[in-house]
């Protein structure tokens, strides 16, 4: 295996994580800003009302997005193991 391999393979490893968590952390980001703009309108400075609202929205995200992070891990774990001849030889 030679350095520019690993460097690829673990390019292709960061890029699989950031596309499976990216709609959990638009939606946390999403209702954090609105749960801010509440927050500031209304002056209320409760340090849980943030915490809440983004864990319960993560959730859903989850509940919603799963099927589709499942097989985007399942389809990168399959072709890097049945690829695995070919990294290694």
């Amino acid at each position: 295996m030679s350095a520019e391999f690993v460097i690829g393979l673990a390019g292709q490893a960061l890029y699989t994580v950031l596309k499976v968590s990216a709609p959990m952390l638009g939606i946390g980001l999403i209702v954090g800003l609105l749960v801010s703009i509440f927050q500031a309108t209304t002056q209320i400075q409760e340090q849980t009302l943030a915490f809440i609202p983004k864990i319960i929205a993560v959730f859903v995200a989850l509940l919603v997005f799963g099927p589709w992070i499942l097989n985007t891990m399942v389809d990168f774990t399959s072709h890097l193991l049945g690829n695995l001849a070919n990294y290694i030889g």
